[in-house]
């Protein structure tokens, strides 16, 4: 093994789960790191989603060198960090209280991460000065990163020997329009707080934007049916609200909740249950073959569909997804998957039309790699317009880069990951004992029955994202393919 030191650190984009995993791994083996987060603390963005719990419990959603850096004791950390139990199901604030607040406060990451600087840009750059747009090949390879960021202070320029970029999708959500862009008027309708988070708390500090109002949710993934539930059961209290649940295509039963021989899903099936349920009380109305081409913003929202349907509306929900924002990158040389928009090796292996998230194998720094040598896109962002992700594979993707940035080619090689065959995802829809249905009883540890089937017994992965992939639900598929 070659150890690679240089006099430019590794800048890595963003201080969330993944970003921060990249920064404990890099540390651990000596490497020079920056960590530029455009938030004011770690795991800025996901306390936008905070009241949301993750489908997967503490036990997937360490990393496993961050977990050594929290545990040992050195002469300026007393290594007080108490781990949380392992086997229950954490909450957004929760990860970002107990875990990620504790990591970026550890003295060995705390002096090397830089709040409030935004990155806008990033290119190349001769050691000696000269500039290299994304046209130029000569030195390229061997020639600095310059990334370019926006803080309170001004703009300021910093200087790179590798970037990770693990600034996630948070802060571009797909938009309401049809066909992947807005709606017109859509514009309007956001700047005029018609249109609210992809994951607002309904049942939480956002109950009185919603309660007695007139809600159109748009989505049919995990984003749509955890608000969807919130405002079945806020409506229980306030029943003056009105749930419209807008669908692009047609309602699919299965897909909607679960359920038959090709669904794989049995904590979503609980949900799907609820959700069902208020679907069949009359809590929620469901819209079918929704795709909106105005919105007209007044006293009210009036939101009109390209078949000359509207409807009139309080508040709309975008639950329709996220993508990379690809802006900051234009100057570098990606390959990239046409349809997903991650990295080119990546994207045949999470195309949501053949694979869930618990068909995606672990993959490393081969998989991630670029033309662009030395930079690399890992987590959420990673999986470009794919809807689901695995913390546990983002930490994979970041142990492995880790190494072959520290010149150990060996172990950028190996997998280290090994996932059941349903995964662990971590996403925005809560199971198992978090979430029983509104006038189901909870299992309780110790009841007959229970240690096996709930999250009381010992931790086992939870499965979430249709199992879509030839592996899991849909194998007719391949043989139809082979014949």
């Amino acid at each position: 093994m070659k150890s690679v030191n240089q006099p430019y650190p590794i800048v890595i984009i963003g201080a969330g789960p993944i970003g921060l995993a990249a920064a404990a791994h890099l540390v651990e083996r000596h490497q020079a790191i920056l960590v530029l987060e455009a938030g004011a603390s770690a795991g800025a963005s996901i306390q936008n989603w905070g009241h949301i719990k993750l489908f997967s419990t503490w036990l997937y959603n360490i990393d496993a060198a961050a977990r050594r850096l929290l545990e040992t004791p050195t002469e300026h950390y007393a290594a007080d960090w108490d781990a949380p139990t392992e086997d229950r199901l954490p909450t957004g604030m929760e990860l970002v209280n107990d875990y990620l607040k504790p990591l970026a406060a550890h003295p060995a990451l705390a002096p090397r991460i830089s709040y409030r600087h935004r990155v806008t840009n990033i290119t190349r750059i001769h050691p000696n000065g000269p500039g290299i747009d994304k046209t130029r090949s000569p030195g390229r390879a061997e020639s600095l990163f310059l990334v370019r960021t926006s803080t309170p202070e001004g703009t300021t320029d910093v200087l790179a020997r590798a970037v990770i970029d693990a600034s996630g999708t948070w802060n571009t959500p797909n938009p309401v329009g049809r066909s992947g862009i807005d709606a017109i008027g859509e514009a309007e309708a956001t700047s005029a707080g018609f249109i609210t988070s992809p994951l607002p708390d309904p049942l939480g500090t956002d109950q009185k934007l919603f309660a007695g109002k007139t809600i159109f949710v748009l989505g049919a993934g995990h984003s749509a049916a955890n608000t969807l539930i919130s405002l079945g059961r806020l409506r229980q209290q306030h029943p003056n609200t009105t749930i419209l649940w807008g669908l692009r295509g047609p309602a699919n039963p299965v897909r909607l909740y679960g359920g038959g021989a090709a669904d794989e899903l049995p904590a979503r099936g609980q949900l799907g249950t609820s959700l069902r349920r208020f679907v069949a009380d009359g809590d929620i109305t469901v819209v079918e073959n929704v795709s909106v081409a105005a919105l007209e913003a007044g006293e009210r929202l009036t939101v009109n569909l390209s078949d000359e349907r509207s409807f009139v509306v309080d508040l709309v929900v975008p639950a329709t997804g996220f993508r990379p924002d690809l802006k900051i990158l234009s100057e570098l040389r990606l390959d990239l998957d046409q349809i997903v928009e991650a990295p080119l090796a990546l994207g045949p292996l999470i195309d949501p039309e053949f694979h869930s998230c618990g068909t995606v194998t672990a993959h490393g720094e081969r998989i991630l790699a670029h033309p662009e040598t030395d930079f690399y896109i890992v987590g959420m962002k990673s999986y470009g317009r794919a809807p689901t992700f695995l913390l546990a594979t983002g930490y994979e993707q970041v142990r492995s880069i880790a190494a072959s940035l520290a010149g150990d080619r060996m172990a950028a090689d190996r997998v280290e990951l090994q996932l059941p065959e349903t995964g662990v995802c971590s996403t925005d829809l809560g199971g198992c004992c978090d979430v029983p249905a509104a006038d189901e009883p909870t299992p309780s540890c110790g009841a007959p029955g229970t240690a096996a089937e709930s999250c009381c017994g010992a931790p086992l992965p939870v499965s979430i994202g249709f199992a879509t992939g030839t592996l899991h639900g849909h194998a007719e598929l391949l043989s139809e393919q082979k014949s």
